[in-house]
């Protein structure tokens, strides 16, 4: 084994950890204690981020609260989606705040990096909507009388800018020296397929003037779908990820298929490099905490029933005490009255 092969193959493991860990930014979700990013020293300070998201943080510093909003939405939005499932998202207070699970090129980061990419998108394009920031607005380009006879106005969402911001601030890992490694290339994959489910789900919004409500006039603009309605279609993406492997077409390198019987994937698809673990014990090295003591649902059949959901080890009942709000009566002008009931509920968690 020659010192130039080990040289390479170091310098491989480099590029490859870099890419691995391009999600650290969203640690910034858990710096609360910073306050508001308003100054340019700031950046400096903050946890997860290398040295050229620094830079783009000194010059757009305005903006690092929204990006800030953006990492808290993707991890709210990535917890609800997997909330009954094996992984379902837990964070830790160490980098990557995911854990090891998505230095791995599973379908599970496949996940993170499309919900990170669209949350940054995302909460930019509301706060240029919202006047929050100077560099950007509502989206001027939408104007005049639409084909269908209605009137551009309001204020329609300047996704372009959101999008170009989480280009270059999300991207900007993958696209150095290690660009072309298999790892760099599904991230930046999957990171465009998350700003694509926002695209693709552009929706039109309008609203009617004239005479005792009737719509004579009608004017409407342009809206980002709702970041729910954006995790349902990455997680769906998920579900029918592409298992892909490294080739050489030409000069360049693309990912395909590892399966040939399959169809290309496209765009909007999500695509993955390595099968995931299982899930179910927990194991530090691969940053697994398994199943032991999740809560599982003794009646479905489905990744959240006690079988699946406990690898077949058994679970514990216990009865415990619920207090839910009950016959609730509206009352004249204007509250709802509820009384307080409690019932004793069967809890079944994971052995």
């Amino acid at each position: 084994m020659t010192s130039e092969y080990l040289l390479r193959s170091l310098l491989m493991l480099i590029l490859a950890l870099f890419s691995a860990n391009a999600s650290n930014w969203l640690y910034l979700a858990k710096l609360s204690s910073v306050g508001s990013i308003s100054e340019e020293e700031t950046c400096e300070r903050l946890k997860g981020l290398i040295q050229k998201q620094v830079q783009i943080c000194k010059r757009n510093v305005e903006v690092m609260d929204a990006v800030r909003r953006g990492a808290q939405l993707a991890i709210d939005e990535c917890q609800f989606q997997f909330r009954n499932r094996r992984w379902n998202c837990s964070t830790v207070e160490t980098l990557p705040i995911f854990g090891k699970v998505v230095a791995q090129g599973t379908r599970e980061a496949a996940f993170v990096y499309a919900i990170s990419a669209a949350s940054v998108a995302l909460a930019v394009t509301r706060a240029c909507s919202s006047g929050e920031l100077e560099k950007c607005g509502c989206d001027r380009n939408v104007h005049g009388i639409s084909p269908e006879g209605f009137q551009w106005s309001g204020c329609s969402d300047n996704i372009a800018y959101g999008v170009a911001f989480s280009q270059s601030f999300v991207d900007v890992r993958e696209r150095g020296k290690g660009s072309s490694s298999s790892r760099a290339l599904m991230n930046l994959h999957n990171n465009e397929a998350g700003r694509k489910a926002i695209l693709n789900n552009m929706r039109v919004e309008c609203k009617c003037h004239g005479v005792s409500g009737s719509c004579e006039v009608k004017t409407c603009w342009k809206a980002m779908p709702p970041f729910r309605k954006v995790g349902n279609v990455i997680k769906e993406k998920f579900d029918g990820a592409t298992e892909v492997e490294q080739r050489k077409v030409g000069t360049t390198k693309v990912l395909v298929p590892k399966n040939s019987q399959f169809k290309p994937h496209t765009e909007e698809d999500l695509v993955y490099l390595d099968p995931s673990p299982d899930f179910c014990d927990q194991d530090p090295r691969s940053g697994v905490l398994g199943t032991a003591g999740r809560f599982c649902n003794k009646t479905s059949k489905a990744i959240d029933g006690c079988e699946l959901m406990c690898c077949g080890r058994g679970f514990h009942t216990e009865e415990v005490e619920v207090v839910d709000r009950c016959s609730c009566k509206f009352h004249w002008c204007c509250y709802v009255k509820c009384k307080q009931c409690r019932k004793m509920v069967e809890m079944h968690t994971c052995r």
